[in-house]
Order: structure tokens, then C-alpha cells, then sequence
């Protein structure tokens, strides 16, 4: 029986590894995506494009302006003269802030009076104008306070747990190994019978002396093997080419990997029994990773989501697995944590990988 099984596994990889085209699509582009989506996918907005309209003639605005044209985050474009000026630059896309002084801002502040500015921000990008408004009162408070309150003897230390530097890559990296991770092993899982269909060899499994559930063990490890390698391979780039500490165990790692890819393989086997070329294998891979990332939380907190998608996230094994990896990269989660998010994925892989089963079986017989 596994010298049958072996032989179908082995002739799996073989048309895998074979394929120009299989190659490109398990270790080209997902390196390529390892690669870019890194500095793509961030959540700093820097480089913010600000014009000033300033009526103002004294010192103090000024200061203003030059303490936004010290900021790393802001640019300063240029000015603008008039309230006209002021919508036509934001409608033309040629600065994403503008900042309007008003003419008695500096004697107001002379005088110890409030002394308002207003800020308009292109609201296009909702999630941008948040971070930008928030950066614009870190800005505007440091420049309202006394000297003495500046000056202290002690002043404030703020550090962020598991994440000091507030890094992008750290929270990015774990949850897109997950996602390279599904698209690597739903690939080669969706094209493997839609493969032999499309090529003419699927009618010679029917006269092989392999049985129905050897069919399903040589179709799934296949599967298995790369989806592992590659995790691997995507794990070290994290660690050693980013820079991204591993503060947990990989052991506790390792075996989430091992049942996310489990429940993707049996998912990847059911569309490729279900399609008929490898286009349709291809389409149903789209359709089923779009809304895996979408409801896994690797962008958008799944707390923030309405609570019937809230439900729907937990037929989503990559929403466990992003949760493994980021906490076992971040802060050493232990090992009764990872076994919380390890067994409902074990619960899709069975489900996942019996429905498989049981469409080879009925294609096949």
C-alpha cells in the first residue's frame, strides 16, 4: 500500500516541480510577495503633502509652520492665498492637509487667548485622515505648552509592549506568512486533479490498483510537503532578512503551520475535484482566498467587524493561524494558547479533508 501511495506522492511532486509554469506560481511569486508586500503593506503615514494659508504676519505662526516642516511625517508644498485656492488644491489631489492660520494668531497668543487654527484634511482616504489628524494635535499640543512644562526634570517614558518601535514589519510579516502560506498550498492542491482532467490522464487512476483513500493520501501530501517547505523558507526570511525576533517557540509554530495546511489542502482538493480545468481550479482558489484574508484580521480587526462576519471568521482557518504566528513572534505565547487556536483548525481540516475524500471517491467510482 505506501510503496502505491509513495509512488503517486513522488509523481505529484514531479509534475509539480516539472511545470515551468507550477514553479514560477509555488516559489517566484511568493518570494516576490515576501519580498515587496512587506514595505507595500504598512500602516505609517509619512510623506503627508501640506499647503499652508496663513494670515497671519507674526512670529508665531511661523514657529507653527516650521515645527509641521520639522516632522518627519510632513512636507510642506506650498501656500495658498485664498479660500478658493484652499478647495481647488485639496479637489485637485495636490496636498492631502491644509493648515489655515488666522490673521490674529499671534496676538492672540501674546495676549495668553486661545489661538484655534483649522486643519483640513482630504477625508478620500478615511483611515489615512485619522492617522494624519492625530499626528496634526501631537504637533499642535507640543506647540501650545509652556516652556516649563517642557523642560521636566523627569520626563515621560513611553515603551510599547511586544513591539517597542511600533514597526510595521513585526505586525505585517507573521500574518503574510500565513497568507503565502495559503495561496502556496491551495495552488498546488487546487490544480491536482483538475490537472490530469484537463491533460487526459484522470480516466488511468480508475485502472490503477490504488484504492479510493490512497487516492486521497498520495492527492493531500503532496500538498503537505511543499506548503511546509515554504513555510520554512518564509519563516527564516522573516527572522533573518527582516529582522523580526521569534520570542516563542517554533516547535508550537511549526505545528500550527502543520494544521493550517491540513485544513487549506482539503479545501485546495475539494475545488479541484469539483472543476474541470485548471482555469475553473484557478477561479475557485481566487474566490476562496480573497474572502480568507479579508476575515482572517491581518488588516482589519475582526472585533470591529458586524457580528454575523464575526461569526462567519470562525469557519476561516487563517484567522486562527495569524493569531498563532504573530503571538508566537511577538510574545512567546504559550503552549495552552496555541492549542486554543490549534483545534478548531484541526476541526476544519477533518471536515475539510472528509469532504475531499469523499468527492474523489465519487468522481472516481
Amino acid at each position: 500500500m505506501w510503496r502505491r501511495v509513495w509512488a503517486l506522492i513522488l509523481k505529484e511532486l514531479l509534475a509539480v516541480l516539472n511545470d515551468r509554469k507550477s514553479r514560477i506560481v509555488i516559489v517566484g511569486v511568493p518570494l516576490m510577495q515576501l519580498l515587496i508586500f512587506p514595505y507595500a503593506s504598512t500602516f505609517e503615514v509619512t510623506a503627508i503633502r501640506m499647503a499652508v494659508f496663513n494670515e497671519d504676519t507674526g512670529t508665531a505662526s511661523h514657529d507653527l509652520i516650521a515645527a509641521f516642516a520639522s516632522a518627519s511625517s510632513f512636507q510642506v508644498t506650498g501656500h495658498v492665498a485664498s479660500e478658493e485656492a484652499v478647495r481647488e488644491t485639496v479637489e485637485a489631489g495636490r496636498a492631502d492637509i491644509i493648515l489655515r492660520i488666522g490673521e490674529s494668531f499671534s496676538a492672540d497668543l501674546a495676549r495668553g487667548r486661545m489661538a484655534p487654527v483649522q486643519v483640513i484634511v482630504d477625508g478620500r482616504n478615511s483611515n489615512t485622515a485619522l492617522i494624519t489628524l492625530n499626528y496634526v494635535r501631537s504637533i499642535t499640543r507640543d506647540f501650545s505648552l509652556p516652556p516649563a512644562s517642557v523642560n521636566l526634570e523627569m520626563p515621560p517614558v513611553e515603551r510599547s509592549l511586544y513591539n517597542p518601535n511600533l514597526l510595521s514589519l513585526w505586525f505585517i510579516l507573521p500574518g503574510l506568512v500565513g497568507i503565502l502560506v495559503l495561496v502556496v498550498t491551495l495552488s498546488v492542491t487546487a490544480f491536482s486533479v483538475a490537472r490530469e482532467k484537463e491533460v487526459g490522464t484522470f480516466e488511468q487512476l480508475l485502472v490503477t490498483p490504488l484504492h479510493k483513500h490512497e487516492i486521497a493520501i498520495g492527492k493531500t501530501v503532496p500538498g503537505l510537503i511543499v506548503g511546509f517547505v515554504e513555510s520554512l523558507v518564509f519563516i527564516a526570511v522573516t527572522v533573518w532578512f527582516y529582522g523580526v525576533p521569534m520570542a516563542g517557540s517554533l516547535a508550537l509554530l511549526l505545528a500550527g503551520v502543520v494544521v493550517f495546511i491540513l485544513s487549506v489542502v482539503g479545501v485546495g482538493l475539494a475545488i479541484s475535484t469539483l472543476a474541470q480545468t485548471q482555469q475553473q481550479a484557478l477561479f475557485g482558489g481566487f474566490f476562496f482566498i480573497v474572502p480568507s484574508v479579508v476575515l482572517s484580521g491581518f488588516a482589519t480587526p475582526i472585533f470591529n467587524m458586524p457580528e454575523w462576519i464575526q461569526t462567519l471568521t470562525y469557519l476561516n482557518p487563517l484567522r486562527y493561524f495569524i493569531v498563532i504566528s504573530r503571538g508566537v513572534f511577538l510574545k512567546d505565547l504559550p503552549a495552552d494558547a496555541v492549542a486554543a487556536q490549534i483545534w478548531p483548525m484541526a476541526v476544519i481540516a477533518l471536515a475539510t479533508l472528509l469532504a475531499a475524500a469523499l468527492l474523489v471517491r465519487r468522481r472516481l467510482y
